[in-house]
């Protein structure tokens, strides 16, 4: 995956995150001294990423993440980033709401558990382990190893059948969404924004069901792709707290997959917390649009002068079938290292790490810091200037440090608070198990 390399823009520490008295802050002299004392909280506290996409021709004895794929997440990038957990995604685009349409998701879901089983358990166990409670998490780490969670991206490929939901948490799932890009059967979707088409106008009778089924079996909801309706239902009856495992504020990017203040405040009542998403277009849509602009008229330039002809239309690009896409890709690749001696010429800012922590601090100041978790969207579009793969993740406790967050602080945003949600539903879990006998 092409990069392009700026300087990381540098904000002021705001005094909403100032340290608690019982833990003050060492004075930092210098840019060096910050960024020593930066490396060491990096390096003590335990990162979690809650969202990176995966795909199963990366889980083969011939290519797969013990080797330093061009993808954003692997075993080596972790490794020399200090990204200490990663939540690999069975993700299922979402399809047609019929017996066919349920049987082809739950086939693409079940080969991406097996790919990531495979991978911890018989191709890398002495590099990474799948963590399936917090205890597991710490265990790993303290081993010196890396750690995989399981997240559900669409509850499509459970289909009209909840037993699935127990089978997908015995599998390995900790968190699942209701939707994705388009309605599924349990919930709707945030994109009926852009149409006001809904079919259910929040969720619909079998998704109040999954809400008490996953409940049940100890998986965290999340609520990054339902519509607003679905959501704020959702928490309503959730007997447990929930997550958004890659949202960001709307309060700073109106788009439709970020949080409004209205489902935040819910979020923080329900004692649920959201996984701030390092997604260029989430983050700052306009600030990435007259990027992209001014990198797409060089791209074409030197595209036309190759004779390489370009797909422009992203939607289209990324609804062609994956050999298909992949096969683009390589044959752009050549126009993407010719730009790259002439990256100079663009005059526009890209969406940085700075702008990212601009919404942590938001939901930070507007929810409070035990309710603010950390996700990338890496490999499915996420990513951003300095934090565009998993090797950099210590640009962004370099910012948090820069801005005054404190050790604990930064222990919660990387880890312990989506640790301490899912200990949380895997409690309320076990009681109801218990009172159902």
């Amino acid at each position: 995956m092409y990069r392009f390399g700026f300087p990381l823009l540098i904000l002021c520490v705001i005094s909403a995150c100032s340290a608690p008295e019982s833990e003050p802050q060492p004075a930092q002299d210098t840019d060096m001294d910050l960024a020593t004392h930066a490396r060491e909280i990096h390096d003590r506290v335990i990162t979690l990423d809650t969202h990176n996409d995966i795909n199963v021709r990366n889980f083969t004895e011939e290519r797969n993440y013990t080797m330093d794929l061009p993808t954003q997440v692997n075993i080596p990038k972790m490794v020399a980033g200090g990204l200490d957990v990663t939540w690999l995604v069975v993700y299922t685009g979402q399809d047609d709401l019929t017996d066919a349409g349920y049987a082809a998701a739950y086939e693409n879901a079940i080969s991406k558990f097996d790919a990531i089983h495979w991978l911890a358990e018989d191709k890398a166990p002495e590099q990474i382990g799948i963590a399936y409670t917090s205890d597991d998490v710490r265990r790993i780490v303290s081993e010196g190893k890396r750690v995989a969670m399981i997240g559900v991206e669409n509850a499509h490929p459970v289909g009209l059948d909840l037993g699935n939901i127990k089978d997908f948490a015995e599998r390995g799932a900790r968190y699942m969404s209701l939707s994705h890009n388009g309605h599924s059967q349990f919930s709707d979707s945030n994109t009926g924004e852009r149409d006001d088409v809904w079919l259910h106008n929040g969720l619909s009778d079998l998704g109040r069901q999954a809400v008490a089924e996953l409940n049940r079996w100890g998986i965290m909801i999340d609520l990054s792709h339902p519509s607003k309706e679905a959501n704020m239902e959702t928490m309503s009856l959730s007997r447990a707290p929930v997550i958004a495992s890659h949202s960001a504020a709307r309060a700073l990017n109106d788009v439709s997959r970020n949080m409004d203040d209205e489902q935040l405040m819910a979020l923080r009542d329900n004692g649920g917390v959201i996984q701030t998403v390092a997604f260029r277009s989430y983050v700052n849509a306009a600030k990435n649009s007259a990027y992209q602009d001014a990198v797409n008229a060089l791209r074409e330039e030197v595209a036309e002068s190759m004779s390489i002809e370009l797909i422009t239309d992203r939607r289209a690009l990324f609804t062609l079938p994956a050999e298909e896409r992949e096969a683009y890709f390589e044959r752009i690749e050549p126009v993407n290292e010719a730009i790259e001696d002439r990256m100079g010429e663009v005059e526009a800012e890209p969406v940085g790490v700075s702008d990212f922590v601009d919404h942590i601090d938001y939901l930070v100041e507007t929810i409070g810091i035990d309710h603010v978790g950390i996700s990338s969207d890496f490999d499915g579009g996420g990513g951003l200037e300095g934090w565009n793969d998993a090797s950099e993740t210590f640009n962004v406790t370099h910012e948090l440090v820069r801005r005054g967050y404190t050790e604990a602080q930064i222990s919660q945003l990387w880890s312990g608070n989506l640790l301490r949600v899912l200990d949380d539903v895997q409690r309320i879990a076990a009681e109801i198990q218990s009172d159902n006998g």
